[in-house]
């Protein structure tokens, strides 16, 4: 075992003693493919799906159902996956620079900024939208963004005007509570209540209670009601308020789902899903996915988008195209996609210009000693991991990717409701002096969010979102509150996620090197239980006797994720939590973040896992320098001839290293867990 700190600084202990080799990945984006596996265990990009067929019978549907349920056959693919984080993004995540335009988005902030300062009867148009998806994406964002404003359509064209009962609530109440009372009703979500800010004053309650019966007494009905000493104004919808009428073309718009397979190519997943959504005219949040796939990577996902028709997603697969996106199998489903949906993902890698632990990169290997060695090394390493599997780390895409701050940090900064510190350490710039990290850095200087915000290009969603309500809001404690909460729940949560994540990679880390490679009294691990037909997993702490019979091994071995509902080992483990975080000021944390709406469960993840269908193939780059397909797994070196062995021994270093050896690899990897990291278990470097 090896214990050390990498680039990426996350902790480094190895499972098997072998030697391991050097390589570079991502030379091409071809050289990193991921595969969605849905819960059938079916490659999304393979033949169409056995349930997704709208004229499958009932029967058959309900047995895909139930082995969708049933599926999880292996104590590492019982626990609940801390990696789905990522939840359908909410229509405030939609820049309204993308669906009005640049000059139009900024004429309508300005627009706001004047309403704020002074009330006014003006209109302000949005300008004209001839399709009708279009139009009814901008009263959508709009309103979400701006719950105040009023849409109305002469059409084809959009204008919008202060909403009067927002102005005369806004009188009684809060403008906070104003904003998201009309976001509740414009919502009209049925069986959804609203409630106020306690409110002792009775004459004031009357007065609001008063306004909101005259002005939505056919939606909403309220009360008074007292809790813990406090009073409070409820309101509910009522059972008969509903939407306005929807046309029948409408009512059928809204229930169709259209799903398909995503190809995409150095592409975020959510950034594609913007570029979709603009096209569409619908709003981010009407896509739903499994899961999140790399950007440096080519992948393929199963998505659903709601209000679609498969001939409308068609007619725009050429536009999608020119953006690196690629969509196949299109067909009409019946639901939404849920996040976590999936057994995994399988990888297709090519690792390029293998040389033995020690060698200077661009050194030349020659010979077929060199070769034999090599391909020996990679042989043992390969079947090492095969049958010892390798540390469950997440990787470094959970940190993000900017190298002065980590996400981890700022987490911790949320976690500990600092709003201030997380905004500046959200917009720390790194070291280039690129558009993006040009507004971050005039922003720290000058604490001016609106000339940042015209600094920070359109692209940086995330950061436009935080700037503009800094700007609205002020970069106080409050304003930065507003910040945060401006971005979807999902790109909150994403940071805390990153904090707690750090701290398990590093309870990894000190149990191996503490209590070493067998499971010992207090550790966790899944128990079933048959309970009739019925089997479910608990959570069950190792005892002495199990220690010492070997009952278990490390391989189901379980460490918590930081959450409030999480069960902790008994053993030394327990004291290095309490110790990890108080040394981080978290010892009273519980895991909530009131102001942000965010709370942390936990759960628990395997300290270990395991690729399976594992192959591979080693190949003379001059011969196959495009790393070709899977290949039966004995490794063997092909295509070697003594007259290539003469022009290596006499050819530069450049030549020699184009002739090197390059490992094509073929696995599965169950969802959650990264390619990198098993690479890292094979290899023995940093990545």
């Amino acid at each position: 075992m090896k214990q050390d700190s990498d680039a990426v600084n996350i902790p480094v202990c190895f499972i098997s003693n072998h030697e391991g080799f050097l390589g570079s990945i991502k030379n091409f984006i071809k050289d990193f493919v991921v595969t969605e596996i849905d819960v059938t265990g079916r490659r999304v990009n393979t033949a169409a799906p056995d349930c997704a067929s709208p004229d499958r019978s009932e029967e058959t549907s309900a047995e895909c159902k139930w082995r969708n349920h049933s599926s999880v056959s292996q104590d590492t693919n019982v626990a609940a996956d801390c990696g789905l984080d990522v939840t359908i993004p909410s229509p405030g995540s939609f820049d309204l620079s993308v669906i009005l335009g640049q000059s139009v988005s900024e004429e309508l902030e300005q627009f706001v900024l004047t309403l704020k300062e002074k009330p006014t009867k003006q209109e302000l148009s949005l300008g004209s939208f001839a399709d009708k998806h279009h139009r009814a994406n901008v009263h959508r964002a709009v309103r979400h963004r701006f719950p105040f404003l009023m849409t109305v359509t002469i059409q084809p064209e959009i204008r919008v005007r202060e909403d009067p009962d927002y102005r005369e609530l806004s009188h009684l109440v809060t403008e906070d509570e104003a904003e998201d009372f009309f976001r509740f009703i414009d919502a009209k979500v049925r069986g959804s209540s609203y409630t106020f800010g306690p409110d002792d004053d009775k004459e004031h309650r009357t007065a609001v209670h008063h306004f909101l019966s005259r002005r939505f007494g056919k939606l909403v009905e309220t009360k008074s009601f007292t809790d813990q000493g406090t009073t409070a104004i409820s309101v509910r919808l009522r059972e008969q308020g509903r939407p306005k009428k929807r046309t029948a073309e409408e009512r059928k718009e809204e229930d169709v789902y259209t799903a398909f397979t995503l190809r995409k190519e150095n592409l975020e997943t959510l950034e594609a899903i913007s570029y979709m959504a603009a096209a569409l005219g619908v709003l981010p949040s009407d896509f739903t996915y499994a899961g999140i796939k790399d950007k440096r990577a080519i992948t393929y996902q199963s998505m659903v988008v709601k209000k679609v028709s498969t001939q409308r997603l068609k007619e725009k697969t050429a536009e999608f195209e020119k953006r690196g996106m690629r969509l196949s199998q299109v067909r009409s489903v019946g639901e939404p996609l849920r996040l976590g949906r999936l057994q995994g993902n399988h990888f297709d890698l090519v690792v390029r210009d293998l040389r033995p632990q020690g060698a200077a990169d661009g050194h030349s290997f020659a010979g077929a000693d060199s070769h034999a060695r090599l391909a020996a090394l990679v042989n043992e390493a390969l079947e090492n991991v095969k049958a010892r599997g390798f540390v469950n780390y997440y990787g470094p895409q959970r940190f993000g990717s900017v190298k002065s701050v980590q996400s981890d940090r700022v987490g911790l900064a949320l976690l500990k409701e600092d709003m201030v510190s997380a905004v500046r350490l959200f917009f720390t710039p790194d070291d280039g002096n690129d558009p993006q990290n040009y507004a971050k850095r005039h922003f720290l200087q000058t604490d001016n969010a609106k000339e940042s915000l015209a600094l920070m290009p359109l692209s940086k969603a995330r950061e436009r979102l935080m700037l503009r309500a800094l700007n609205r809001y002020g970069t106080g404690p409050d304003g930065c509150t507003q910040a945060w909460l401006s971005l979807p729940h999902s790109m909150r949560v994403f940071y805390p996620h990153a904090y707690c994540s750090r701290v398990w990679n590093e309870a990894v880390a000190h149990r191996l090197t503490s209590l070493g490679h067998s499971a010992r009294r207090g550790d966790l691990v899944w128990r079933r239980e048959d309970t009739g037909e019925n089997s479910s997993a608990q959570i069950h702490v190792v005892t002495d006797q199990e220690e010492h019979e070997g009952v278990y091994t490390l391989g189901h071995v379980l460490l918590p994720m930081l959450g409030n509902t999480v069960k902790y080992p008994e053993n030394a483990m327990a004291t290095w939590f309490q110790e990890r975080l108080a040394r981080d000021g978290l010892d009273e944390c519980r895991f909530r973040v009131g102001g942000l709406k965010l709370n942390l469960p936990g759960c628990y993840r395997p300290l270990l896992a395991s690729p399976s269908n594992l192959s591979y193939q080693l190949q003379r780059a001059a011969c196959g320098e495009a790393g070709g397909g899977g290949g039966g797994g004995g490794g063997e070196v092909t295509g070697s001839s003594s007259r290539n062995s003469d022009r290596r021994q006499n050819g530069s270093a450049a030549e020699g290293k184009r002739d090197s050896l390059t490992l094509t690899l073929n696995f599965d990897l169950d969802s959650s867990c990264y390619a990198t990291i098993c690479l890292r278990e094979i290899m023995k470097c940093d990545l």
